[in-house]
């Protein structure tokens, strides 16, 4: 097609006024391609082209398609007539239309989507409104969509008709007036600047002002936000217009419900406005609508959120109804019901109010008056049921009436069609197609052409016309009434399927089929009278044809038999035709006699009805059954008979003259009919067994050959030997009747392959090949004597009608009699041969079959009847079991035991043959079992010990009287055997037999138990190595022979390729038991993989997971307990069991072995190492020495090396292998080296003193030459060297201390989060968290409440209503945005006043979170389009516009979930992680300074001696007693010895406050400690006493060391007695935020200065002056040499010990493995919009956005102050630590590279290597969010939805509305001025509502 053609001018921006050539250029574009033939115009498209809107022009058809930037012009059959370009424009949403650019600077190119498309009949117009310049409407030609009638130059806010907000809907109707057309428009809220236009208005199409409401009918609407309705759709009859819309109800209803609403078309005021809720029975919301005929049909939203339909149909009568109901009520009765329940209301907010009017006010006022209210709602809801239910939202509905009969077309969202048949309550889908592309939605525009024929279906990308009913594409009457379409049936006259106004005589009966009437069925012939003809003659054929329609006089049936035409006489149901003759009908197919044509009965050119019609040819019948051709002849379908003379099948009534007829079966009342009387060779006459190699002749009985009547012929036998047809010449003999013999020549045969039978078929003919008929099959059988007879007896038992013996002439063999000598027929056989006995014992007690093997073993039962002994003793053979002359089976006599002999088998007249082996009487004997019991499941393996148990072949168990099938083989001291199930517990007798003997173990009974349950199994983990350690607890658990783990794997073929086949369980006696495979392959392709557990105890198992194949997946992991299977997850409580990959760790070393010194924790790296294992159960060994495992972690495992150096474990190296066991998983790392000092060698006496003299001559010349070195240079390479010893020991040192304190610190991690797991982590609750973000620094207490003065009761009232004004004003977008604008104008206004009006209006919004969003993204627009201009990157830097505190603030709100379930844990982990690692080193209680800590400012230089205690709590209600009550608990602390008494305190209430929120405890102010030291010692410790230290104006800080408390001393915790501030301390943690307590202050009481570790830099003068010690200034030089930098490296151990938790907490942060928060995504893609928009095309610029607004705006808050989401005290050296890991991760969201070098700061240095992957992460982090599906904008208010009902603190929302009123209260005039310059402020009377809340807030009120 040449609708690409467009594509040149799609990107051409549109000025107002548009340019006149573009449209013209474009149209003679499109009109040189040559159009499409009209058949193939069903579909018209657009490259590049979205299409939004279509209409239909009632007369001529015409289609007007509305599309973005373009209006189409099609034909009826969708070829383009006309296009009219109509954008893209200049323009923004925020402005008002405008010609000058200038006046909107904001202005920029938009696309302008088609809004409202109408058609205005009378005025020949097109309206079109599109979604630019704030909706206004322009008028076309109908005939030429690209002339323009009418554009407003200048429109008015009155003129503003469409939503200019893509997603918000416009529907509109062009409703009749007197002498005028009028516009009715319904649009949903859209935009600022039209948040004045009513939802329903009425306009003028006409006039000075087209398209204005001025003068006309406006849904005046109190608060649009409160009801902001979304139309559906909107539809017209004679006498009323509908819309129909979904709303949220009235204020106190918050769910959307459906509405429709009425006004009557010549009601240009809405005075007859009336709506009713519509509600379709246990569905969701209307989606789409149509008014048909009656009554108007909804589709609603069905199904699990909105992902199926459901259709209802609701009476318009009672729509109607129900409106005046309402209508009346509200006139009438004030809108109360009978009841006295409120059923009509005035709704929208508006003064008006049902009323109490005259009874006859409805009539009176049938469309409302000014007096009437308006506008009414009623609130009962017009209910139906759904008639159908779809599997796919609908989208679009149109209906049509035709014949009487209602189809409805429903579009769905996936661009299907459904047609539908409305047939009452038995509502189906006929027809469903796809029509739309998959997955793009039907348009609401469905239309139906003007004939009712067609339907126009428009979706996105195209416009389809679909035919209305697809009659023509049903080809026949059956696949026409199947399809079930309600407007097709079939015509019969004319033979197709057409609509019923098609079909000429669809009026008289039988004329059209419809598939809905009963009985309906296509006409069909029901009878054929013959059924078939012969081909040879021509006949009369009748068909029976029911409901035949009947012809008018001239009109006339006929037959078509094929291609030849007959014509047709009818009477009634009943057509006579005349067959065709013979030469035209086509000959019949090969192999047949009859060839099978159609009969047709036809109209005119027409078949009416069709069948099968046959004709037949008898001469062909025969010639088809050879062996019998006069039977098939008389015995085949048609009606043929048989000439015997002449050997011919003829038709018709008899033989030619003088020949007999054998007539067809299906003649009547003759004799001479049917097969019996075919002239037939009936059987054979001599002996059917013919031998081999002797002349026989053979003889035939033959019947019915007097129907040749005595000609003379001759006759022969033919046989058909393999591989030859044989001819033998015979005689025929009559004898009595019809009856006679042939005889064929006597002859030998001899078969080419020698067989001891050979059936041969036989068959006689006569004359010149004229065959008999065969009455059955007939064959002779040839025998051979000598097959299959290899013995005497075999030959002797031979069939004796066959005549074969035994011949001894040359070699022995078994002949026909005759073809043996006479002197070498044998009449006797050799004597009998035993080739093999089984078995070889039996039980005394006889009755074992026992089977003998051997030759000439009798020629029958009777030959061996009596003729059997067993050792002597008679055995019984068995006739059922004996095989002649080879097998004998006979059952053994009772003998004593021991008993033993040959057997014999005597023959009659014959020697015994006796057997070489001999059989033994043995007595088996049963004397133990074990086990003696198992579970009544069965499945356990019992073994029976005894001594003969291999007595007799056939040895079964039995455990009661269940079987016990018996594990091959028996041996002769042991019986294996697996038990059956029981039905219950108890004891069961077990007994064997042996044959028909029996043995029993009365005195040890086998014990059936209740089965093993299974209560518990963990771990539920492993690796696919296998061999972890699983703990399975239970009952009964003993009672299992042999439990199993096992696991079904699904495998690939290498998998397979492991398993082996199921393991034959047969075994040797006396062999060892194989040990089971572990793996083996099942039947359908599964693996099964199994471990054997061991029996701890009757509750516990001990199983090892089984090693499963790399690449197979588990399918079921199950216990075998013997019979009993149990699956993982029902013994574990419901956990599946899981597997892991297995771990891979990294060599030690890559070169050379691992070096090792003594003391040192060795530090292991790889991947996964704690997924399947815990560090308990892994295995370390270097040698033959254990590593004993300290830590393990995903990537890392800590060992501590044995102290001496391991021997190797095996000799084969010289070094010890470093060996990691877990499980079956052995990981050699390489060889490991302990570094040692090296022995001194041994060295001879005699090179030592040569050696030392040499030593000493050398000695002196160094020390000459060193003296002329200058004495301090010599000194200070001396301290050079020292310096770099320090730092080489250093060096290792650190690294050494870093993994022990690291083993540690995750030792007290392991112990935290089992304590988490019952205590929890201490999260603040909502309120709390909300309140410490939005106002930090302000306490508890952010806001202060409301009416605290004595006089404030009565104003009260006044300001509550005053505020909830305000609260409602705040909705106005308008307002909100205005009063935004002007505080931040105020140069007295604050950064501060911003951030506490923003946080304000987060609290008083959080009820619309969805709405709070919107301004904030109106605001951050303003704000980029403000930083473009200047410099993009300042973006968001800092918090110093109202907006970035709205900014954060949201997301506080949107992630404080995702803090909760994500990453506050690792958060949580990393602050008791630097906690803990605080507390373990000394910190000054004075200058904060701490050993332990990240920043160099608060690092503690010195050292300190400090040893660590720990001191025994008493806690609990005996506390108070003598010191070890019994009712007292003893709870450990670790403090040290250096801390301060306060210190000890705080570390003390840690540990008893374990678990406890920090608000929740006690002040440590409040505390004092007490020591105990004995029975009756109590001292009561504090920071400053009179035992305190004074030297030089300095007082020392008591610490535990000054009280010499020893380790385990016993103190508690009392309270003090003399707490004069404890009052105001309680009233002071009501309001507590949390936050830090100030240390001890380094302050002067008195001229003395406290310390506590170190003094302070600055000493007091009097200090100066006296001299110290001698020792005292040798300790202060020192000092001063030694080198401060030393101590940075606690910095750098301090940062190794905590990169765990930093790690994981950055990688919580920015990882997207968990979804990442729609709102980080909402807020991502909004950001990159705003720079699209901006056309911002650095990457740099939009990183940093992304990071201003999240990472530094949010987390890194959230990192430096936990205690805003924790219930937690932060310390300062807390807090200083998390300050450096703070800044790294700021330093890590930095773009620029992180260059360091040695000025930079220590905090930079300290991660200077993990900065880079951070970046990589922060990278990594935006492109997976920017690559994810994008987050819509339904989801993201769905979520938000869910968030604004977090904060329900309404008296706190109306302290924050006080406090902001006060900000406005300050600027008022600012503001008031502000609203009234604002032109649609002045229309909102924005200003007049802020002056009336002013009124009520500050008691303004008046006596006005």
């Amino acid at each position: 097609m040449c609708f690409p053609l467009l594509l040149p001018f799609s990107t051409a921006p549109v000025m107002a006024p548009w340019s006149p050539f573009g449209p013209h250029l474009l149209l003679v574009l499109l009109l040189l391609c040559p159009p499409l033939p009209p058949t193939q115009a069903h579909r018209f498209s657009a490259l590049n082209t979205t299409f939004n809107h279509l209409a239909l022009a009632p007369g001529q058809g015409t289609v007007y398609v509305g599309a973005v930037n373009r209006l189409f012009q099609l034909s009826p059959e969708l070829q383009l007539e006309a296009v009219a370009v109509t954008g893209p424009i200049f323009d923004s949403p925020d402005c008002v239309p405008f010609r000058d650019p200038a006046e909107c600077p904001q202005a920029q190119l938009a696309d302008n989507a088609n809004q409202l498309l109408l058609v205005s009949s009378r005025a020949q117009e097109l309206v079109a409104c599109g979604q630019v310049r704030q909706g206004v409407c322009e008028k076309r030609r109908l005939e030429d969509v690209s002339q323009l009638l009418y554009q407003a130059e200048d429109p008015g806010d009155g003129q503003f008709v469409a939503a200019n907000a893509p997603g918000v809907a416009t529907v509109g109707l062009v409703v009749p007036a007197p002498g005028r057309d009028l516009l009715l428009v319904a649009r949903g809220l859209a935009g600022k600047l039209s948040g004045g236009v009513p939802p329903l208005t009425v306009r003028q199409l006409a006039g000075p002002q087209p398209f204005s409401s001025e003068g006309l009918g406006r849904l005046v609407v109190g608060d649009l936000s409160d009801y902001n309705n979304s139309y559906v759709a909107a539809f017209a009859n004679t006498r009323s217009a509908y819309f129909v819309f979904r709303r949220r109800g009235a204020r106190a209803q918050a769910d959307y419900r459906s509405y429709v609403a009425r006004v009557c078309l010549g009601d240009a005021n809405l005075y007859s406005y009336v709506e009713v809720p519509l509600h379709c029975h246990g569905q969701g919301l209307i989606q789409a609508a149509f008014l048909a005929p009656g009554t108007l049909l909804g589709a609603f939203a069905a199904g699990p959120k909105g992902t199926q339909a459901a259709l209802c149909a609701f009476p318009l009568a009672e729509l109607d109804g129900s409106m005046e109901q309402a209508r009346r009520l509200c006139y009438t009765a004030g809108g109360r019901g009978p009841s006295g329940t409120e059923e009509a209301t005035v709704e929208y907010g508006v003064t008006s109010r049902c009323v109490t009017l005259p009874p006859d006010s409805p009539e009176s006022y049938p469309c409302g008056d000014e007096h009437t209210p308006s506008p009414i709602a009623g609130r009962q809801p017009l209910e139906a049921r759904p008639l159908l239910h779809l599997g796919q939202p609908i989208s679009a509905i149109a209906a049509l009436q035709a014949d009487g009969h209602m189809v409805a077309f429903l579009g769905d969202t996936q661009g299907q069609l459904h047609k539908v048949f409305l047939n009452g309550s038995q509502s189906q889908v006929y027809h469903s197609q796809q029509v739309g592309p998959p997955g793009s939605a039907i348009s609401p525009d469905l239309l139906v052409d003007n004939s009712s024929s067609h339907l126009y279906v428009l979706t996105a990308q195209q416009v389809d016309r679909v035919p209305v009913a697809a009659c023509p594409q049903l080809p026949d009457c059956t696949s026409c009434l199947q399809a079930r379409d309600p407007l097709c049936g079939w015509c019969i006259l004319q033979g197709r399927c057409t609509r019923k106004g098609q079909c000429a005589r669809a009026a008289q009966p039988n004329q059209w089929l419809w598939s809905y009437e009963e009985d309906s069925r296509c006409l069909h012939v029901q009878s054929l009278l013959p059924a078939h003809h012969p081909r040879q003659e021509e006949g009369q054929v009748t068909l029976s044809v029911p409901r035949l329609p009947t012809l008018a006089m001239d009109e006339y049936f006929h037959c078509a038999f094929g291609g030849y035409d007959s014509l047709a006489q009818v009477e009634g149901p009943h057509v006579a035709c005349v067959t065709p003759p013979q030469d035209q009908l086509p000959l019949n197919p090969p192999g047949t006699d009859h060839i099978t044509l159609s009969l047709a009965l036809m109209f005119e050119d027409v078949a009416i009805a069709v069948t099968n019609f046959s004709f037949y040819d008898c001469s062909a019948v025969h010639a088809l059954e050879v062996a019998a051709p006069c039977r098939a002849c008389v015995s085949s379908l048609w009606r043929c008979h048989w000439c015997p003379q002449s050997s011919r099948c003829v038709y018709g009534e008899h033989c030619p003259e003088g020949e007999r007829t054998i007539y067809s079966t299906q003649e009547v009342d003759v004799q001479m009919r049917g097969p019996g009387v075919c002239p037939q060779v009936e059987g054979l006459a001599s002996p059917l067994l013919v031998p081999v190699g002797w002349e026989s002749r053979l003889a035939l009985r033959v019947r019915n050959l007097q129907h040749f009547r005595g000609l003379p012929a001759s006759y022969h036998c033919w046989l058909e030997l393999p591989g030859e047809l044989r001819r033998l010449p015979a005689s025929l003999e009559e004898t009595t009747g019809d009856a006679g013999l042939v005889y064929c020549q006597a002859q030998q045969f001899h078969p080419p392959m020698a067989q001891r039978e050979l059936p041969v078929p036989i068959y006689v003919t006569r004359g010149e090949g004229q065959r008999l008929d065969n009455a059955r099959p007939l064959h002779v059988t040839l025998y051979d004597c000598a097959v299959g007879h290899p013995d005497c007896s075999h030959c002797q038992a031979a069939n004796g009608s066959l005549g074969c013996l035994w011949c001894s002439h040359g070699q022995p063999a078994c002949l026909y009699g005759p073809l043996c000598p006479p002197g070498a027929v044998e009449l006797l056989c050799p004597t009998p041969t035993i080739d093999m006995i089984e078995p070889l014992t039996g039980p005394p007690e006889g009755g074992l079959a026992l089977t003998i093997l051997g030759s000439n073993l009798g020629r029958d039962f009777a030959d061996v009847q009596d003729a059997v002994s067993v050792a002597g003793q008679p055995c019984n053979p068995d006739p059922a079991l004996y095989r002649t002359s080879a097998r004998i089976v006979c059952v053994t006599s009772p003998a004593p035991k021991g008993t033993t002999g040959p057997i014999q088998v005597a023959i009659k007249s014959r020697p015994p043959g006796i057997s070489t082996q001999h059989f033994t009487y043995q007595d088996p004997i049963l004397l133990s079992l074990s086990p003696q019991r198992g579970p009544q499941a069965g499945g356990t393996q019992l073994t029976i010990h005894g001594q003969h148990l291999q007595t007799g072949g056939n040895v079964s168990a039995f455990v009661g009287s269940q079987s016990c099938p018996i594990q091959e083989p028996v041996c002769p001291e042991a019986i294996v055997c697996h038990t059956m199930p029981q039905a219950g517990p108890g004891e069961a007798v077990v007994r064997v037999v042996f044959g028909q003997a029996q043995r029993t173990l009365g005195a040890s009974p086998f014990r059936y138990t209740a089965n093993p349950q299974l209560t518990a199994a963990e771990p539920s983990v492993s690796f696919r190595g296998g061999g972890r350690l699983i703990r399975v607890r239970g009952q009964d658990l003993d009672v299992v022979r042999r439990p199993l783990l096992s696991v079904w794997l699904e495998s690939t073929a290498e998998a397979q390729a492991t398993g082996n086949q199921p393991q034959d369980l047969r075994r040797d006696c006396g062999a060892p038991a194989e040990p089971p495979q572990a793996c083996v392959q099942l039947e359908g392709g599964l693996l099964q993989c199994s471990t054997v557990c061991s029996i701890n105890s009757s509750s516990l198992l001990l199983c090892q997971s089984p090693a499963v194949p790399d690449d197979a997946r588990p399918q079921r992991v199950f216990f075998s307990l013997d019979n009993v299977l149990v699956d993982f997850a029902n013994a574990s409580g419901g956990q599946d069991f899981l597997y892991q990959p297995n771990p891979r760790l990294a060599p030690l070393s890559r070169k050379g072995p691992a070096r090792l010194k003594p003391g040192n924790v060795l530090d292991v790296e790889g991947e996964g190492l704690n997924l399947g294992i815990s560090k308990e159960e892994v295995r370390v060994h270097i040698g033959d020495g254990e590593c004993l495992v300290k830590t393990l972690t995903l990537t890392h495992l800590y060992c501590e090396p044995p102290p001496r150096v391991p021997q190797p474990a095996n000799g084969s190296s010289a070094l010890p292998q470093f060996v990691v066991q877990m499980g079956n998983l052995r990981l050699a790392l390489g060889p490991v080296q302990y570094e040692a000092e090296p022995a001194p060698p041994a060295f001879p006496v005699e090179a030592q003193i040569g050696l030392g003299i040499g030593a000493a001559v050398l000695t002196a010349a160094v020390l000459l030459l060193t003296l002329m070195y200058r004495h301090k240079s010599k000194q200070a390479l001396r301290d050079y060297q020292k310096v770099l010893v320090q730092l080489e020991n250093l060096e290792i040192g650190v690294g050494d201390q870093c993994r022990k304190e690291f083993t540690d610190l995750m030792t007290e991690m392991t112990d935290l989060s089992s304590d988490l797991e019952t205590s929890g982590i201490p999260f603040l609750d909502y309120r709390t968290y909300t309140d410490r973000v939005f106002f930090p620094g302000h306490g508890g207490c952010p806001l202060q409440p409301m009416f605290e003065g004595p006089g404030e009761e009565g104003h009260r009232v006044p300001v509550r209503q005053g505020l909830t004004q305000l609260s409602n004003l705040l909705n106005s977008k308008l307002f909100l945005l205005t009063l935004i604008h002007t505080l931040e104008e105020q140069p007295s206004f604050s950064q501060r006043d911003r951030c506490h009006v923003a946080s304000l209006l987060s609290l008083a919004l959080h009820g619309k979170l969805e709405y709070l969003t919107d301004i904030m993204k109106t605001l951050l627009g303003d704000l980029a389009a403000h930083y473009v201009h200047k410099n993009p990157k300042l973006m968001l830097r800092r918090t110093e516009t109202m907006v970035e505190k709205l900014l954060t603030n949201w997301l506080s709100i949107c992630l404080y979930t995702f803090l909760r379930e994500v990453a506050g844990e690792p958060l949580y982990m990393l602050l008791r992680a630097i906690q803990y690692q605080v507390d373990k080193g000394p910190v000054d209680a004075v200058t904060g300074k701490a050993k332990r800590t990240l920043n160099d400012s608060r690092l503690l230089r010195e050292d300190m001696d400090f040893r660590p205690l720990t001191l025994m709590v008493l806690v609990g209600p005996g506390a108070g007693g003598a010191s070890g009550s019994s009712s007292a608990q003893h709870v450990p602390a670790r403090v040290l010895d250096t801390d301060t008494i306060t210190q000890v305190k705080e570390k003390v209430l840690e540990q008893v406050y374990k678990g406890t929120p920090f608000s929740q405890r006690p002040s440590v102010h409040t505390l004092d400690l007490e020591w105990r030291s004995g029975l009756a010692g109590h001292l009561t410790l504090s920071d400053e006493d009179l035992t305190s230290v004074t030297q030089n104006h300095w007082k020392r800080l008591n610490t535990l060391q000054h009280y010499k408390v020893p380790d385990g001393a016993t103190v508690r915790l009392i309270p003090q007695l003399h707490n004069g501030g404890a009052v105001s301390q309680s009233l002071a943690q009501s309001c507590s935020s949390g936050e830090n307590t100030p240390m001890l202050e380094d302050g002067e009481e008195g001229g003395v200065r406290l310390w506590h570790l170190v003094k302070g830099t600055e000493e007091p003068d009097g200090n100066k002056v006296r001299r110290s010690s001698l020792r005292e200034r040798e300790r202060e030089r020192a000092r001063a040499k030694a080198i401060p930098e030393i101590y940075l490296t606690r910095l750098l151990s301090m940062k190794g010990t905590l990169q765990k938790f930093v790690d994981d907490t950055f990688q919580a942060i920015l990882s997207v493995n968990r979804p990442v928060p729609i709102a980080v995504k909402y807020l991502f893609d909004f950001l990159d919009e705003l720079a699209e928009k901006h056309g911002i095309e650095d990457p740099e610029t939009l990183h940093i956005w992304k990071t201003n607004s999240l990472l530094l705006r949010f987390w890194v808050n959230t990192l430096k102050n936990p205690q805003l989401i924790f219930d937690v005290r932060v310390s300062d050296n807390v807090d200083a630590i998390l300050a450096v890991i703070a800044q790294t991760f700021i330093d890590s969201c930095t773009v620029s590279d992180h260059k360091v070098g040695r000025d930079s700061p220590v905090n930079k240095l300290l991660y200077a290597r993990e900065i880079p992957r951070y970046k990589q992460m922060v990278e990594r982090y935006y492109s997976d969010i920017r690559q994810s599906s994008p987050a819509s904008y339904q989801e993201m208010n769905s979520a938000l939805a869910e968030l604004s009902g977090n904060y329900t603190s309404a008296p706190h929302c109306l302290e924050a509305l006080q406090e902001l009123y006060n900000h406005i209260h300050r600027y008022y005039d600012q503001i008031i001025n502000a609203l009234e310059g604002d032109p649609v402020g002045q229309k909102m009377q924005l200003a007049c509502r802020l002056q009336q809340i002013a009124a009520l807030v500050e008691n303004k009120v008046t006596d006005l």
